[in-house]
């Protein structure tokens, strides 16, 4: 799938747990498209980096700290795109499980 494929997926997925999950809050399908662009890019440059500097600390949690390392993008992402927020913790840990299911049912399509 190419990468434009990717983003759509993903902007519909960004719009699914939208509905579903109601401490996140989308304005429109544009600003969907830039959520997802921008998490791509979130998850691209600044996750690996701050899995590398933590690591210490998820190898103690056995892993669980990268759910916080999820969250904190997330947050990052609803500080940075005007008209998507997320409101509290729970709708982030939430928000972050539906984009990945979305996101590996469009990886497995390929």
């Amino acid at each position: 799938m190419s990468i434009l494929g990717r983003i759509l997926v993903n902007a519909v997925g960004v719009l699914i747990a939208a509905y579903l999950i109601p401490g996140v809050i989308i304005d429109t399908f544009v600003t969907a498209l830039i959520v997802a662009v921008v998490l791509g890019l979130l998850n691209a440059f600044l996750k690996p980096i701050l899995l590398v500097l933590t690591l210490p600390i998820t190898i103690l949690t056995l892993g669980l700290f990268a759910i916080i390392i999820n969250i904190l993008i997330l947050y990052l992402a609803s500080a940075i795109v005007p008209g998507f927020a997320i409101t509290s913790l729970l709708s982030a840990i939430l928000f972050g499980l539906v984009l990945a299911i979305v996101s590996a049912i469009a990886s497995s399509a390929d």
